[in-house]
């Protein structure tokens, strides 16, 4: 009896040594910079979506694209938090009437801003049968392209269940050898790194 009490104590203390030590990996995976950010981003995100925006998706967003450093840079590129190509942030700056001296890529507002309506403008043009559904087709399109989605989904009928439409990723123009990348993308946001700042608003969940 008391062997067994004592391998149920050292189970417990075990599970008790995973529990904590998930949590704190939790906390660590937010970066410092993130706190900075969150009133200015809570704020344009509800200016743009409404008061129950999802914010936790756009926190989750911003940490996939570049840990919320505004001065980061890719190798092909892309500037910035919201991670803009030049072309990108030259068409979005001249969609929304920006001149160049106010098209700033690498200042965290232009980022926050820009990335968020980035969104919006995507959200308009996807479907889905489910929030869940068009939140995945719309951070496919941020990462990969609205037309690669759009040629993509029109190979499926109807084009509202997400796992339809990735089923037919590269069956368009897109080259299969981008396919994981883009289909990760929004795995990784909405299903990992989204849970992560879940205190900070509304979450987008499959159920």
């Amino acid at each position: 009896m008391k062997a067994l009490l004592a391998l149920l104590l050292f189970f417990a203390y075990i599970f008790t040594l995973a529990v904590l030590g998930a949590a704190s990996a939790h906390c660590q995976e937010i970066p410092q910079a993130a706190h900075q950010h969150r009133g200015d981003l809570t704020r344009i995100a509800r200016q743009t979506f409404g008061l129950d925006a999802p914010v936790p998706v756009f926190a989750a967003q911003l940490h996939q694209e570049s840990g919320w450093n505004p001065t980061a840079m890719s190798p092909v590129g892309a500037k910035g938090m919201a991670q803009f190509m030049p072309a990108t942030a030259q068409w979005w700056c001249s969609l929304n009437k920006l001149s160049a001296i106010d098209c700033q890529p690498t200042n965290p507002i232009w980022s926050l801003r820009a990335l968020v309506g980035y969104d919006y403008w995507l959200y308009q043009r996807v479907a889905g049968n489910t929030e869940y559904d068009k939140w995945w087709a719309t951070l496919r399109s941020y990462n990969g392209g609205l037309g690669h989605w759009q040629k993509e989904a029109a190979t499926v009928t109807p084009a509202l269940n997400h796992a339809a439409i990735d089923a037919a990723c590269g069956n368009a123009r897109r080259s299969k050898i981008h396919c994981p990348e883009n289909l990760g993308y929004p795995q990784r946001i909405l299903n990992r790194l989204q849970q992560q700042y879940a205190t900070w608003g509304r979450t987008v969940s499959e159920q």
